[in-house]
């Protein structure tokens, strides 16, 4: 029963880790809502978009009185902005922003009005939306679910790390197999098809998400060693679980790929 439990707690634990890094990441949509002239508009603003195609913005125009513009410039670049009228198509008002190569981020505002007065959206500040690659869905899905899992028997062996009738050599080998096959095999092959680079940490680069995975396959694989002859390690094995879960709660895509205009 206890057992059961712990497994219990460490699911609460993981699903919490995994929906705060999913809406405190730069890529998830700015959600809001302003009001234009006595009327409440709520929005929606993509800050991720596959490339290939447009990115159409649309913003709720349900009274059909609003209008409105949409500037944008590529990121982070000296170029002028760009205006385009948005334009009403039942009950939204929308506008296209022009696709960009992969790991290509363009900066965008939107300032509706009615009745003569203008409002912009997310306060007047930019809003950034990063391009990127189709994943095939045979490598996207077993990622998602390969991660979450070694999170989870992270945080089970964290936990019988504190538990003396438990010896947490087994749960350690299942995370460092399932950390090493998300993170080093599937998640370069995602990186690959959204970007173009199958790493872009360390020693490459400055990617948080493949740095954050390379200090948590490091703490881990210490771990691994520390319980080597059937030691139980619980300090390691603890400090290693504690490591993930910090690592697991960074936001996703914070400091990720990004395209230098520059060199186009």
């Amino acid at each position: 029963m206890r057992r059961a439990l712990l497994w219990i707690l460490a699911v609460v634990l993981t699903l919490a880790a995994a929906v705060y890094q999913r809406i405190s990441g730069p890529t998830y949509p700015l959600r809001g809502k302003v009001e234009v002239s006595g009327t409440e508009v709520p929005y929606r603003l993509p800050r991720s978009a596959e490339t290939g195609r447009d990115l159409e913005i649309p913003v709720n125009n349900a009274e059909g009185r609003l209008s409105g513009f949409i500037e944008f410039k590529r990121h982070p670049t000296e170029d002028p902005w760009t205006r385009v009228e948005m334009v009403p198509a039942g009950d939204v008002l929308s506008a296209e922003l022009p696709a960009q190569p992969p790991a290509g981020k363009l900066a965008y505002r939107i300032v509706l009005s009615k009745d003569g007065r203008e409002m912009p959206l997310a306060g007047g500040e930019s809003v950034i939306v990063r391009f990127r690659g189709a994943v095939p869905p045979l490598i996207q899905i077993p990622h998602i679910i390969v991660m979450f899992l070694a999170m989870l028997f992270s945080v089970r062996a964290g936990l019988a790390a504190l538990n003396r009738r438990e010896h947490p050599r087994k749960l350690v080998l299942v995370t460092c197999a399932l950390l090493f096959l998300g993170g080093f095999i599937l998640g370069p092959l995602m990186q690959q098809y959204a970007f173009g680079k199958l790493w872009t940490g360390f020693p490459f680069g400055t990617d948080l998400t493949d740095n954050k995975t390379l200090v948590a396959m490091i703490a881990w694989l210490a771990a691994l060693w520390a319980g080597r002859k059937g030691r139980a390690a619980r300090g390691w094995v603890l400090a290693a679980s504690l490591i993930l879960l910090i690592v697991y709660s960074i936001p996703h895509s914070l400091l990720g790929s990004e395209l230098d205009y520059t060199k186009l």
